[in-house]
């Protein structure tokens, strides 16, 4: 793994750092490759069970593409060609989709800034532990782009198609506070305090029923796409799943025996 994105695994929990605090984590061609190798061997590794997203630094979480390099690329002759935005089937989408679709619980601290992509990673994960200090912006229209990092999909699903429509036509910083309002920040805490709490929610997530959150992350992508009717029907099939598993039986034994279950993410 490259020094731009940091990787490690402890106990069940991948934390992925991105690691260029000096360039406000912004998005180069090696960080972008990094984030997205990282990301897809979290969701493959078959002994995490958990992730959690943060970054270095406390001014930023990420701003998205790195600009400098971009405008190099551009300057280059590159954009006439199609080479400047190919990162975005290239990197952007495999991140999100490998944040969005694996079977195990994401967890976002944001510890600053979360711009364009940076804001993307974000809205991808299943729960996102924010500063008070952090800010979030949809800067895409500000610098003649439409919205991509999934943001045209997490973001409407959060906030509403309404609202989601002015914060991407009429870009604008949001604070920590609104963020929250929103339904942006899950769970709003203390600068200082980030760090403990981002793990401590993402360690909680990594001792729990695996399998049921890969079950709740599927329905709730399937319900919000489909009828009620095939809605039920999906909730069928994974109950049933879920039902089988041994993490089922041992919380039910617990429950029955006034314990606290163990779960073992099978």
């Amino acid at each position: 793994m490259a020094d731009s994105v940091l990787y490690e695994v402890t106990d069940g929990l991948a934390t992925i750092t991105l690691n260029r605090p000096e360039a406000m984590n912004a998005m180069n061609v090696e960080a972008k490759t990094a984030l997205r190798d990282a990301v897809r061997e979290a969701g493959a590794d078959p002994a995490v069970r958990a992730v959690l997203l943060t970054a270095a630094g406390d001014r930023a979480f990420c701003v998205g593409q790195d600009l400098k390099e971009h405008i190099g690329l551009l300057t280059a002759g590159h954009a006439g060609e199609g080479q400047v935005m190919s990162t975005v089937r290239e990197h952007y989408n495999p991140i999100v989709r490998a944040l969005t679709e694996m079977p195990k619980p994401v967890v976002a601290g944001v510890n600053g800034v979360a711009a364009g992509a940076g804001l993307g990673f974000a809205l991808a994960a299943d729960f996102r532990v924010v500063a008070d200090t952090a800010k979030f912006t949809t800067s895409f229209a500000g610098v003649a782009l439409s919205a991509d990092s999934g943001v045209s999909w997490t973001l409407p699903r959060v906030v509403g198609p309404g609202r989601a429509a002015d914060l991407l036509l009429f870009p604008r910083t949001i604070d920590a506070r609104e963020a929250y309002d929103l339904g942006i920040a899950s769970r709003l805490v203390p600068s200082a305090e980030l760090a403990v709490e981002a793990a401590k929610v993402a360690r909680t997530l990594a001792e729990g029923p695996t399998l049921a959150y890969a079950a709740i992350k599927e329905s709730l992508a399937h319900g919000t796409a489909h009828s009620l009717s095939e809605t039920l029907d999906k909730e069928d099939e994974l109950q049933a799943r879920a039902g089988a598993s041994e993490d089922h039986r041992i919380a039910v034994s617990a429950f029955v025996n006034k314990e606290r279950p163990t779960f073992l993410g099978r």
